[in-house]
Order: structure tokens, then sequence, then C-alpha cells
């Protein structure tokens, strides 16, 4: 005798984060009202818990679309989402971390003030707020400067502050528009390691950035807008693949027609002290160029090779979208 079971697979269908759906956004500017428009038909899906670097150049309808997300603007068409409910619902609002482009503070207060100040607004309760803080200086390494009015902070020390301010509340939607500006390299290792912690924590980070570099060493996946439309999204890998692009080869003590027949091979050299950069295609011209450095009896110091970058591909399509 056999036996049947129906069986219904239910499956949880857990909402994005943050959501938009062909969204759009039209405005009117300068004297005679002319129509600019910012957003075109921008379609992004950010999951809970991931970092989302969100690029592209100035102008590009970066902050418009972040001003949307915030409850700042509206869209003209389309609409946005953040944790399953409309951007300018207050419920959301209560949940965000939001550090702006251009953050204004009150500079007769000190950092300790000024959080306590953000920490109020953002309904913490002042037992708690206390500890927070207390926290959130540590993490920010701003703690020798808690009591010193923000008047006479560096451009450095105003930016960690205004990141301690986004996290007071304990947000699960941290959205920060270029929050390494003014951050020194150690400033922005910090700033790494902690976007890490966020994500070890479960929050979901959005933040838009120049620099690229940091952007491959933190972020799940990424997005890029162009003229107000989005030309790339998802994963590194995904985007930039993980064929070789090209090789360099480094080679010291080449001279006379043999470096001249080096160049040959290669579509890039450089010069510097008694070594010759070079910038091969294929592991055919790598073959190559070790053929005339053993007849030259040259020493091959390195052999690297070179994958495409995230600033490989951004420059890519900034180029081509000012061909079209």
């Amino acid at each position: 005798m056999s036996l049947f079971y129906n069986r219904r697979v239910m499956t949880a269908v857990i909402e994005p984060a943050i959501e938009t759906v062909r969204l759009s956004k039209t405005y009117r500017t300068g004297f005679r009202m002319r129509r600019v428009q910012a957003l075109t038909d921008v379609s992004i899906s950010v999951a809970r818990g991931e970092v989302f670097g969100f690029l592209g150049p100035n102008g590009a309808g970066k902050t418009s679309l972040i001003k949307i997300l915030m409850g700042l603007s509206r869209p003209s068409s389309g609409r946005a989402q953040v944790l399953g409910r409309a951007t300018h619902d207050a419920r959301v609002k209560a949940k965000i971390g939001f550090l702006p482009e251009s953050p204004y503070f009150y500079e007769y207060l000190t950092a300790r003030e000024f959080l306590q100040f953000a920490a109020r607004l953002a309904g913490v309760t002042r037992s708690e707020a206390d500890e927070r803080i207390r926290s959130l200086l540590r993490l920010v390494r701003m703690e020798s400067a808690a009591n010193q009015q923000m008047r006479g902070y560096s451009r450095g020390m105003l930016q960690r502050m205004g990141i301690a301010q986004a996290l007071v509340g304990a947000p699960e939607v941290v959205v920060l528009d270029e929050p390494m500006g003014g951050l020194d390299p150690i400033g922005r290792r910090e700033f790494r390691d902690l976007i890490a912690g966020l994500r070890d924590q479960g929050k979901t980070v959005f933040f838009s950035t120049h620099i690229l570099t940091d952007v491959e060493m933190i972020c799940d996946r990424v997005g890029i807008i162009i003229g107000g439309r989005m030309v790339s999204v998802g994963q590194l890998s995904e985007i930039l693949g993980e064929d070789t692009e090209s090789v360099e080869v480094t080679v010291r003590g080449v001279a006379g027609k043999f470096r001249k027949a080096m160049e040959r091979v290669a579509e890039r050299s450089i010069q510097s002290g008694g070594e010759l950069l070079l910038t091969v295609r294929s592991e055919e011209d790598v073959d190559k160029v070790m053929a005339i450095a053993r007849e030259a009896q040259a020493r091959v110091v390195a052999i690297v090779p070179r994958r495409r970058t995230l600033e490989d591909h951004f420059m890519a399509q900034v180029s081509r979208a000012g061909r079209e």
C-alpha cells in the first residue's frame, strides 16, 4: 500500500530593505525654470543585511535618489520603499540613520552634547543614551575631543561625528552620502571596519562614494548611475568578471635594442630607475618578453596578472555614456 502526501512548501518572502521601481524625478531650475530630468526609470533592490555601494559621477542623480529614499523629496513617477513602507512613513524614518553629503552641525555644542541632542531626536531614553554615546565616541575615535566645541573640529572630525549621529538611534538601515569625504587614509580604514561591523550586526548599509577602491573592499553589491539611469547593478564578480585583463612584467637590467624589442610587444611601458615595467595582453606576449630577457641576460623581477578593476569598469561606462 502506497501513501501519497500533498506537500505545500511555504517560502517566506523577505521584503528588501530598500526598493525602487521605475523611479523618475523631474524638477525645474533657474530663472527660466528649465526642466531637468534627474532620474529615469531607476529600479534597484537592496537586501536586508547588505552593503550596497552607489556610484556615479557628479550630477548623475545619486543625491536625488537618496533624498527620495529619505522622504525629503518625492518622485515624479514610480515608487520607492524602505523596509516595506513608503519613504515618507514616520515608522520608517525612526529606523533609518542618515548622513547627508554636507551635514550641518551646531558648532557651539560639544561632541557629547551634539550626540545627546541627536539621541533625544531619535527617541533614545536618557539611560540608554549615555552608554550608547560613550560607545559611539569610542567607535569613531572621538573620545579625546568629546568635550570640545565642534567649531574647532577639522573636516575629518566633523565627518566622524556625522557618522556617529547616523548610528545613535540604532537604525536598521544606514544611508550615507559621501561618508568618506574629509577622512584621511587611517580614517577610511576605520570606516571600512565600521561598515563591516554594521554588516555583522545585520544592518543594511547604502552609501554613495567616489572612492572606488574602498567600494571593492567592503561592498556586497554595487550600482552605477550615469545621467540619471542605472547602467550596472550586481555583485562585483558579475560586473567585472574573473578573467585576467592584462599582465604586468617588471624587467631589470635591459637596455638598447632589447628594450625596444620589449616595448614593441607591450601595450605600455614605464622606465623607473633600472627597471622596465611592461603591460602586455596575453600569455603569449609574456613568453615573448621572457625570451627577449633571456637573450639580453636581463632579470625578470615580477609577473603580475591584472584583472579588470571597478575603476576600469566605471570609466568605461562614463566614456560610453558620453558617446551616446
